[in-house]
């Protein structure tokens, strides 16, 4: 489901980053390393036009994908035998009422004061996207920020192989500006996204989202404060976590770009 866009700061930020990066990288890391008429400039050239693509692309996709939105009809079934957890509240032991949106929570769904809505199996609110990351764009998000970190690695060999080239004119210090900037840009973000990446895989090796991490760590030390042993109700294993998580990855692929949509 496509959702509203509203201009944000942040986005077009990210927006002009990655502008900013394409153009430097091809018109000057990889002109000044070897050649942009050549065949090895062609390659790299266009190896990183399709990383550049493919993060623009999965970008917009994350940002106006609808995360996804509790029907309001729904009304949790606590007589189904075959759904073994309930989510209650912590205190009271209710069942889990929004009373912003006023209806019924599912499990792992969370009210997101940004976007006052609640959201399904809700992870965080990326306010570089605007949106939030929830059940039905987690998978575009993650593929975006897996083209992004290798986008800026990318960038990062470029850049340092076109400093090793000695030039005897002045190019180099026509682009010293360039080369400081994209290096003061570059570094930080291969880091900060290359954590985020590795860190979103911890996160599916445990069936978590980020919100459930939080409250596990609070969990937990509650757990061992009473002298019980607490356990992710949602984690039944790495392998079966990953393959669960693949699966539905899957089914929200079909029902984004394989079946029709239906009204």
């Amino acid at each position: 489901m496509a959702r509203g866009f509203k201009f944000s700061f942040h986005v077009s930020l990210v927006t002009a980053a990655i502008i900013y990066v394409y153009l430097s990288t091809v018109f000057v890391f990889i002109d000044q390393w070897v050649g942009l008429g050549s065949s090895p400039g062609m390659m790299n050239a266009a190896a990183f036009t399709f990383l550049a693509v493919m993060c623009i692309y999965s970008y917009r996709l994350a940002i106006f994908t609808d995360p996804g939105r509790v029907p309001s009809s729904f009304v949790p079934d606590i007589e189904d035998s075959e759904r073994q957890i309930h989510e209650i509240k912590r205190k009271g032991g209710d069942l889990r009422f929004c009373q912003k949106c006023s209806h019924y929570k599912p499990p792992r769904a969370h009210h997101c004061r940004v976007c006052n809505r609640c959201v399904l199996r809700m992870d965080h609110h990326c306010m570089w996207m605007n949106n939030c990351v929830g059940h039905a764009n987690h998978k575009i998000f993650f593929v975006f920020i897996v083209y992004a970190v290798l986008a800026c690695i990318y960038s990062l060999v470029l850049l340092i192989g076109s400093l090793t080239v000695d030039t005897e004119d002045d190019t180099e210090d026509s682009f010293r500006t360039v080369y400081v900037i994209s290096g003061l840009l570059l570094v930080p973000l291969s880091l900060a996204l290359g954590f985020f990446v590795g860190w979103h895989i911890y996160l599916m090796l445990k069936n978590k989202t980020t919100i459930e991490y939080h409250e596990g760590v609070r969990a937990m030390w509650l757990a061992e404060k009473g002298g019980h042993l607490y356990s992710h109700p949602y984690d039944i294993g790495a392998y079966e976590n990953l393959i669960s998580v693949s699966y539905l990855f899957f089914q929200l692929f079909c029902l984004h770009y394989v079946f029709p949509r239906i009204p």
